[in-house]
């Protein structure tokens, strides 16, 4: 651990990495604070100022402008921050979790219970995400971030589960685990105890990619006008400035939420480059 957490320290990746994040995370605290000036105005989803018509600039009342109803785009790119931080870190723990499991296991145990394992998770890699997330909203008749989790927990998991596996088929042959088993200590204790410590490292790595993937769906969606329209989402507000025919019009709209959905999964791009260190002993400094 001191040697994981020395690399770490001194990993320029990591710490850039994670400068970024404070700031998003700075972005989310501030979220109901600002709101809360006069949730008539600030609010963004109902929100709307009456003294504006139409979209306008960035002023003192309004960082970012408004759009084209009078809405605050700086309220609503905060409110971006909470979205896309709750639902790309709880996708990547729920998804990081079920494919470390799955892989502990179906490694573990091999033969049939590995065989059923990894052909289900090949069975969930062939589902396209968009499609599964459409016929779902349709059959529950409501759009959100709630089944959008879920939806992209249940499809991210699979690519987790197969680099566990092939890292827990080498472990189990080592001399600690043959010992382990001839000491007479159980099947879940070797797992929880012996195995499931030394894939944590590649778990974790995996964890950050998993957000950035998990930002980037959810803006995808959301622009493509799946996402929750009860809560204010960077994609969203992209797919508002889309529709509305202000792309051109309007730059103070469009570009902060772009540069906010690149910033961000490119803040998790980097602590995961910096991750890869401690993963792949061949990047290692000596």
């Amino acid at each position: 651990m001191k040697q994981i957490w020395g690399i770490i320290i001194k990993s320029t990746f990591i710490k850039s990495g994670v400068l970024i994040l404070i700031i998003f995370g700075c972005m989310a605290l501030y979220s109901p604070i600002w709101i809360n000036r006069n949730p008539q105005i600030y609010d963004p989803i109902i929100g709307v100022d009456p003294d504006v018509r139409g979209s306008v600039g960035p002023s003192l009342k309004h960082p970012l402008g408004t759009d084209h109803i009078g809405k605050d785009l700086f309220s609503q790119l905060l409110r971006g921050a909470q979205i896309a931080f709750m639902l790309g870190i709880m996708v990547s723990i729920l998804s990081t979790l079920i494919g470390t499991g799955v892989g502990l296991v179906a490694g573990y145990y091999g033969k049939i219970v590995d065989t059923l394992l990894m052909r289900f998770a090949d069975i969930i890699l062939t589902i396209p995400r968009l499609p599964l997330l459409i016929v779902i909203s349709a059959i529950l008749g409501s759009q959100s971030n709630v089944v959008i989790l879920f939806i992209l927990s249940f499809t991210f998991w699979p690519t987790i589960s197969r680099v566990i596996r092939s890292q827990t088929l080498s472990l189990k042959e080592r001399p600690y685990i043959e010992s382990a088993k001839v000491s007479g200590i159980s099947n879940i204790r070797i797992l929880l105890r012996h195995l499931a410590p030394n894939v944590l490292p590649i778990a974790f790595y995996y964890l950050t990619v998993t957000v950035t993937g998990a930002v980037l769906v959810e803006a995808g969606l959301s622009f493509l006008g799946f996402g929750d329209p009860s809560n204010m989402s960077w994609g969203m507000m992209l797919q508002w400035c889309f529709s509305t025919g202000y792309v051109f019009k309007a730059p103070y709209w469009m570009i902060p939420p772009g540069l906010c959905i690149s910033f961000l999964a490119f803040s998790f791009y980097l602590i995961g480059l910096g991750l890869e260190e401690i993963v792949n002993p061949r990047l290692r400094k000596r």
